[in-house]
């Protein structure tokens, strides 16, 4: 029970990091229709301004400015970039991103060096917050899902409950009409795309010191946050909030558990002589396939149900 118990907060905690990581890429595909292959650097960037920044002004004001920093970034990548391969198509636009990804890797590699920096979690919040069943919850990781909530209701008031959002959702099925309402959609775009590469940055801020800070961190979730959107469904908020969690659960549930499969294969008449069939095969576990279990949901979702489990879009 403890370990469950332990497996499914951890889960929970991973999966709202994932689902921080994956909002923004969310909302900038679902506003804009454009699949940021560099989002995930957007996401390592966050992580090093605040490594920066709280070397000399502390946690607290990094975990503002960070954003602000990357959000920026993200402005100027819409307006002088993506505006200008737009008119050639979403394929340019896979392209340009995927070239940013490699640039952003080769300057922080410049900055900061090709080894992990040592970003703390804060003092202030270094201590264990409560214990439960004989298993310690530290502050940082309450304080985590706390603001992860928070960025989840936040979205969902912004885009269902405002004039905002309806804005912005009409900007991109309907162009023409908000422009003739009297709205600049090109700047509903470009500020959109800014608001999600901060929302990047805010998952770097907060996971960078835990999950490390190097430049090896956006090629590391970069794959992951696409299966987040596949499987929750292109577009849908809804669904990456489902599927951040199940991803975070299911893979913490498959390494505390660390099932072996080794009784099933016997049952099949499976052993280490049959030729052919190597020892590690035999002796894998729930713990040693984890890191592919997305991947293979991913695979899954693909062939029975392409749009995912609240899309709206089939490509």
């Amino acid at each position: 029970m403890n370990a469950l118990i332990f497996s499914i907060f951890n889960g929970t905690l991973y999966g709202l990091l994932l689902f921080m990581l994956s909002s923004g890429l969310t909302l900038i595909f679902s506003m804009m229709g454009v699949l940021n292959l560099a989002h995930s650097s957007l996401f390592m960037l966050g992580a090093y301004f605040a490594y920066t920044i709280s070397k000399y002004v502390g946690f607290w004001p990094a975990l503002i400015f960070a954003p602000l920093g990357v959000g920026v970034i993200g402005v100027l990548i819409e307006r002088y970039g993506l505006r200008a391969v737009h008119k050639f198509g979403h394929v340019a636009e896979l392209l340009f991103t995927f070239g940013l990804f490699y640039v952003f890797e080769d300057i922080v590699q410049m900055v900061w060096g090709k080894a992990p920096v040592r970003y703390k979690i804060p003092d202030s919040l270094d201590f264990i917050l409560f214990t439960w069943l004989g298993l310690g919850y530290s502050a940082y990781r309450v304080f985590t899902v706390l603001v992860s909530l928070g960025i989840m209701v936040a979205l969902y008031w912004l885009i269902a409950r405002t004039r905002v959002g309806l804005i912005i959702q009409g900007a991109l099925t309907h162009p023409n009409m908000v422009a003739a309402l009297g709205h600049n959609v090109p700047w509903v775009f470009m500020m959109t795309f800014g608001f999600g590469s901060a929302l990047a940055a805010v998952a770097g801020v907060l996971g960078g010191n835990v999950l490390g800070t190097e430049p090896a961190m956006a090629a590391q979730l970069g794959p992951i946050i696409f299966v987040v959107i596949v499987l929750g469904g292109l577009g849908s908020l809804g669904g990456a909030v489902i599927a951040s969690l199940a991803i975070g659960i299911l893979t913490n549930m498959a390494i505390s558990y660390d099932i072996s499969f080794k009784t099933f294969f016997v049952a099949l008449g499976v052993s280490p002589d049959t030729v052919g069939i190597g020892q590690d095969l035999i002796n894998m576990t729930s713990g040693s396939i984890a890191p592919i279990l997305p991947y293979l949901l991913l695979v899954l979702m693909l062939i029975f149900r392409p749009r995912g489990l609240f899309g709206t879009r089939d490509a």
